[in-house]
């Protein structure tokens, strides 16, 4: 009980909140504050000074030593560079000091993070800058401040740019609709994001035994235990109590940093869990994922495990994504994805509805780049998570209100319906309206929409920087067909519109099975796109369509699109490069030992059997002999073909070119490589294999 009670006192208590402020600054100040982060104004540099020494003093009280301006640069991690509050006094004496000029604007070395060519290493002043929507907190001694991160002509370096013009380009346009539907209240609006986290927890002995997972975050060998997922005892378990120990100790630590842990479980594979937060505004959220995942490996390390983040760090069992909960509200907290009882009669919810389908379908490319890495696309279009092709599920009652608008018939509510459990004892209840899908890669899930194909691994910015401004794009559409049509005629016309866009982009809309090849072949029928990996779906980043996009809505200029472009193509080619020498070493330095270790063992045992009993038969021991020394043959020339393989594509010059090579070749060789170690493994010995097995990794925690 006394945990529980101190529970709301250790909530935040790390955070420079909006609690703290109100009750720390003056009260002309606070206001200046909240004003700027309701309304994104401008903050003066004199209201800077006073916040700047108010936080340094709660800072300090708090343990901090030192500050840093901490900013997500276009690695997909975050960054930081502590400087001290010390300033050192001519008697020898130091004062600790920290001015509104230091909260506002830090210098690091913007040459040495990924800059796709927007930076030369000559080129090394960048600015990073204050974000004062998302609150400062502190961590291992130093006081944190979120920033955005620019170069010296003002391009974006990071993640946090664009999201913040992306979510500012929605709301523009989003109040443009809701000033014509009527509402002439409204000043903003904000997207709201809730980032679902699936990770695997295995024993830290165990991963520091496999190069692969050092180097790489996923196994590069393995052969399947006994055992997997296949009797579906995992999700939803019970929680072993080691596993149960960190989830308590990681939600400790999130919620000192003000982070809405809510919910846990096991999930489908075995030593996978995941954590699902409380929505947030999506600049807050997406702040609150990035610190989650390092809070996450950090909790695991001090508690001897290892937590892995990769998409798919296992071959054969389910892998591990991000999804990613996405919605839109006012100023005030009206969702407006919320349907409400009589969804056919909701103008102002159908509205938007119609503008998320109409983004989703003429973007779907885009967003499939938004979440295209190495990792991801080892993830995605299997069985475990959603296809590659982009559709949408809005269930079986969305789905006749969107019939009834294309059509012009009433739509006809089926209303509440009790569930019937057979069981007199039970409460009474009410289903839902619609069932859930979870092979739809967005689905709508009540009030707002589930994005599913992010990656375990990945900052959910990208993801949103896409749908926030493909939504802002069909709902400026949406305001420039409305605008001028007079009041007594505007619902008329709102749902003229309605129809007509539905028309257009109804392909997208599909509630079935997405895991079927039936439905792989009507999504070609319907044109929709299917972008099975990085190179396949990186020159839609690039295209027209895309550049107009971005540069409409002042999210990326063409330079910065182009950029990222080069980026995102480098670390597909140099994640893949790096799982090929790992491999190439694994399997030349550590399996052949081990392989021809066993092979000596055997062949000896089989002379000393033949001398002790000349009649004794040799079967097994020439057969495993036979077959061996088979395997070792074809690793052998299936190793020789990777290094050279691997070895032309670091001197393909083009960046599309080498991530295609990567992929149509390297990969390849790697897995038929893989095929046969596997192979082999399952004949040797575990005391002979140089590294644990999945058996061992993957069911040793208690």
């Amino acid at each position: 009980m006394r945990e529980q009670r101190s529970i709301p006192e250790l909530y935040g208590s790390l955070v420079f909140n909006e609690r703290v402020m109100r009750e720390r600054l003056p009260k002309d100040v606070y206001k200046a504050v909240h004003k700027t982060i309701a309304n994104g104004t401008h903050l003066e540099l004199d209201v800077a000074n006073t916040v700047a020494s108010v936080m340094k003093e709660w800072a300090i009280e708090n343990g901090a030593t030192h500050f840093t301006h901490w900013f997500q640069p276009m690695t997909g991690l975050t960054a930081e560079k502590h400087d001290g509050f010390l300033s050192p006094e001519p008697d020898g004496t130091v004062l600790m000091e920290f001015s509104g000029k230091e909260l506002v604007r830090g210098e690091p070395d913007a040459s040495s993070f990924p800059s796709g060519g927007l930076r030369a290493t000559f080129e090394a002043r960048g600015y990073t800058g204050w974000d004062p929507s998302s609150p400062a907190f502190i961590k291992d001694g130093s006081l944190y401040i979120p920033t955005v991160f620019l170069s010296y002509g003002g391009e974006a370096l990071d993640k946090k740019t664009p999201l913040l013009r992306s979510m500012e380009a929605l709301s523009r346009q989003a109040v443009r609709v809701l000033r014509l539907l009527g509402d002439e209240e409204v000043t903003r609006v904000q997207t709201t994001v809730g980032s679902e986290q699936e990770y695997f927890l295995i024993d830290k002995e165990d991963y520091k035994k496999r190069k692969d997972l050092l180097f790489t975050g996923r196994t590069l060998l393995g052969a399947p235990a006994p055992k997997g997922q296949e009797m579906e005892d995992h999700y939803f378990g019970v929680i072993k109590p080691k596993v149960a120990a960190y989830m308590h100790e990681l939600e400790m630590e999130l919620w000192k940093l003000g982070i809405p842990a809510k919910t846990k479980h096991n999930e489908v594979a075995p030593s996978q869990h995941e954590l699902a937060p409380v929505f947030e505004t999506t600049n807050i959220a997406v702040d609150h994922n990035q610190l989650t995942m390092e809070v996450m490996k950090k909790v695991a390390d001090r508690m001897d495990l290892a937590c892995l983040l990769h998409e798919k760090p296992f071959e054969g069992i389910n892998g591990s994504g991000k999804h990613n909960n996405w919605s839109i509200s006012t100023g005030k907290g009206e969702n407006l994805l919320d349907p409400g009882s009589h969804p056919a009669q909701n103008l102002r919810f159908l509205v938007f509805l119609m503008a998320v389908i109409a983004a989703v379908d003429e973007y779907a490319d885009i967003l499939r780049v938004s979440v295209a890495t190495a990792g991801n696309d080892h993830r995605l279009g299997g069985n475990e998570a959603p296809p590659a092709i982009i559709s949408m599920f809005v269930g079986d009652e969305l789905a006749g209100v969107l019939q009834s608008i294309e059509d012009g018939s009433a739509f006809h509510e089926t209303g509440k319906v009790q569930m019937e459990t057979g069981a007199k004892i039970l409460p009474h209840f009410t289903k839902d309206n619609t069932d859930r899908n979870r092979t739809s890669p967005f689905a709508f899930t009540g009030n707002k929409f589930e994005f599913r194909m992010p990656g375990s691994s990945l900052s959910v910015a990208n993801a949103n920087i896409v749908l926030n401004t493909a939504v802002a794009e069909t709902l400026r559409r949406t305001a420039d067909a409305l605008e001028g049509v007079p009041a007594a005629e505007m619902e008329q016309a709102v749902r003229q519109y309605l129809r007509d866009t539905l028309t257009v982009h109804k392909r997208i809309l599909f509630n079935g099975n997405g895991y079927t090849d039936e439905w792989v072949e009507e999504a070609h029928r319907r044109g929709l796109d299917d972008l099975r990996s990085l190179p396949d779906a990186m020159p839609h980043w690039i295209s027209e369509k895309s550049i107009g996009l971005f540069t409409s809505h002042g999210i990326f200029s063409k330079e910065e699109i182009y950029s990222r472009y080069e980026i995102l193509l480098e670390n597909y080619s140099k994640t893949v490069h790096i799982e090929s020498l790992t491999l190439q070493e694994m399997v030349r330095k550590d399996f052949t030992a081990g392989l021809v270790s066993y092979l000596k063992e055997l062949t000896q045992e089989a002379s000393l059997k033949k001398a002790l009993v000349p009649d004794a038969g040799l079967s097994l021991e020439e057969s495993l002999i036979r077959e061996l020394s088979a395997d070792a043959a074809a690793m052998q020339e299936r190793l020789q073909k990777l290094s050279a393989d691997t070895q032309q594509a670091e001197q393909i010059g083009d960046g599309l070119a080498q991530a295609a090579f990567y992929e149509s070749t390297v990969l390849q060789d790697m897995e038929q490589l893989r095929s046969v170690v596997d192979g082999a493994e399952q004949k040797i010995p575990d005391a002979f294999l140089p590294y644990p097995t999945y058996g061992e990794i993957l069911f040793s925690l208690r």
